[in-house]
């Protein structure tokens, strides 16, 4: 399945403050995965005040499904953009 990068501009917080506020989110993006779309893991960037979630999904379009389902089940999150990435590397190619 395609990988992308989605990414959320959540403001510049403290790391306790935005997993408290970003729990909420979090498990209502779980339990509105699909088998076309669903969220594998997050990074939070505080300098940047944005949130990197890797998901896995059919099309842009399957993951935007479930991050509205998301948002109506708990709390409005700004999306930025929903990134395709077409190619990963690992350090493990390179030995």
């Amino acid at each position: 399945m395609p990988k992308f990068l989605v990414v959320h501009p959540v403001g510049k917080q403290d790391v306790a403050q935005f997993t408290e506020m970003a729990t909420p989110f979090a498990k209502a993006v779980k339990a509105n995965a699909t088998l076309d779309a669903y969220w594998i893991k997050s990074w939070y960037v505080p300098e940047e005040g944005k949130l990197y979630c890797e998901f896995d999904g059919k099309d842009a379009g399957s993951i935007r499904k479930v991050l509205d389902a998301a948002v109506k089940a708990s709390f409005e999150v700004p999306t930025e953009g929903i990134y395709a990435i077409p190619m990963t590397v690992n350090s493990e190619d390179f030995r």
